[in-house]
Formats: C-alpha cells, sequence, structure tokens
C-alpha cells in the first residue's frame, strides 16, 4: 500500500508546486535566474515519477531476488508435514547422512561393475609445437638469426615456445606453401610437410635428441655453473627410438652451419 505522507510523496508535492510557479513566471515573460530551467527540468521529472524515488521507506529487493523459506513438519495440509518430504525410515531419512559419490547402499558401484578400457601410455611425450608461418614470423621481425643453426634454446628466446619444455619441440608444416627463408633447425621431431618445405627452400631440419636433464641444460645453460655443477654429457637415445633422430643433441650445441643439407 503506497503511503501518502512519506517523503517521496511530499518532495513530489513540492516538485509539482515548483513547476506551476515557473510555468506562470515565463508566461509573464519576467527574466529568469540562470539556474531556475534546469531546477524546474529536474523537478518536473521528480513530479512525473515519484515511485522511482528511494526513500527508507520503499527500500526492498526486485521482485524474486527472495523467496519464502521451506518450512516442513506444520501438517499434513502444508505437503511437507509427518515425514517432511523425506518418506519413511531409511538411510535417507536419516539426519547426518553424507554418503561419498557413486555410493550405492553397499552393492558394488557402477563404477567397479564396467570393465576398464584403454591404458595409460608411460612412454608418451609432451612435445611442444611451433609452425613454420610463426618461424617465418619472427625471422620477419629480426628475431631470428638465419646465419646460425636455429636450436631449441634460440626458439624460446624468440617466443614461439613457452618456458616448461618437458619432452621437445616439434616442427609442423602451417604456412609450408609460403615458406621460402632457407634456415637450419635443430628440433626433437618434426612433420613430412615442415621437412620438406624448409629442404624445399634450401634449409635443412635435424631432429636431435635430448633427455629431460640435457633440455634442461640446453634451456636454461646458466642454470648448472651458478649451481657450480658441471653440464651433463650427453645421452644417447634408447635403441627402440634410436632411428627417429639423426643425432645426439650436443651441450653446449654447435651453433656452425651445416655443410649440406639432408
Amino acid at each position: 500500500m503506497r503511503c501518502e505522507n512519506s517523503l517521496a510523496h511530499r518532495l513530489c508535492e513540492v516538485a509539482a508546486t515548483c513547476c506551476r510557479s515557473a510555468r506562470l513566471l515565463e508566461c509573464t515573460q519576467c527574466a529568469l535566474p540562470p539556474w531556475l530551467p534546469q531546477t524546474v527540468r529536474l523537478l518536473r521529472t521528480l513530479s512525473k515519477a515519484p515511485e522511482q524515488l528511494v526513500a527508507l521507506n520503499n527500500l526492498r529487493d526486485n521482485p524474486g531476488a527472495t523467496h519464502s523459506p521451506k518450512r516442513v513438519g506444520r501438517g499434513t495440509g502444508s505437503g511437507l508435514g509427518k515425514t517432511s518430504g523425506r518418506g519413511h525410515k531409511g538411510q535417507k531419512a536419516r539426519t547426518g547422512r553424507s554418503p561419498k559419490l557413486g555410493f550405492e547402499g553397499g552393492q558394488t558401484p557402477l563404477r567397479l561393475r564396467i570393465g576398464k578400457r584403454g591404458f595409460t601410455n608411460p612412454f608418451q611425450k609432451d612435445l611442444l609445437t611451433v609452425n613454420l608461418d610463426a618461424v617465418s614470423k619472427r625471422i620477419q621481425q629480426g628475431r631470428l638469426d638465419t646465419s646460425s643453426v636455429i636450436t631449441m634454446q634460440t626458439l624460446r628466446e624468440a617466443g614461439l615456445i613457452g618456458k616448461k619444455v618437458s619432452s621437445g619441440v616439434k616442427l609442423l608444416g602451417r604456412g609450408a606453401t609460403s615458406f621460402l627463408t632457407p634456415v637450419h633447425l635443430q628440433v626433437s621431431e618434426t612433420s613430412k610437410s615442415a621437412q620438406q618445405a624448409v629442404e624445399k627452400a634450401g634449409g635443412s631440419v635435424t631432429t636431435v635428441y635430448y633427455n629431460q636433464l640435457g633440455l634442461r641444460a640446453l634451456l636454461t645453460p646458466d642454470f648448472f655453473p651458478e649451481k657450480g655443477r658441471q653440464l651433463p654429457r650427453p645421452a644417447k637415445p634408447p635403441a627402440k627410438i634410436a632411428e627417429r633422430y639423426d643425432q645426439i643433441g650436443e651441450l653446449p650445441p654447435s651453433m656452425s652451419m651445416p655443410t649440406q643439407t639432408q
């Protein structure tokens, strides 16, 4: 119910009175003070929408923002009396019931009734990827020097790969059709399209093997001298995957250009 004596309605009445007085002054063509037109416009706005004024007696949430609490155990007529919507007896009717997720009352749960499928490969590699279009863009920006061999450390310094390299870098062939710069790259793996595009441009791609310790020494060469340790010796690849690599990674890497492309 709207209160006629509220502050908002009192302001509206004052605004309407002021508007009528201003209208009379305009009709008599009297000189109006410069602040009066703005005040009149404000008062007219207040007089048209008294319900939009904020006062202590009309502060409330938006419709639907609050809900009545759920009242249980207050008679059968409410629909939630007697058992309060929990049914008759049983574990679900008791307080403090908190079984773990997937619990089925003691019987073998579904996650154990069905069989297992697949496996987790313990030898999988988490290779970071670099595309040829990104390499070409860094060369145009002057962030990659094509006069020497581009190693994984060079790619990291150019911002092509992140700081965390766990297994190595793989070169991919996106942008192979427009790649025309002769470069010599050393990466962990490469796709056929990327290798063909680099060799067609007059460059070469060499796949080198580094274990995790070797990658750390390659990407952060200052780590070992700061700890007073020597660089680790290059590790040989396992016999099963030795044929995937062209050579064993050197520490520190050799930056001299290859004598002939592969």
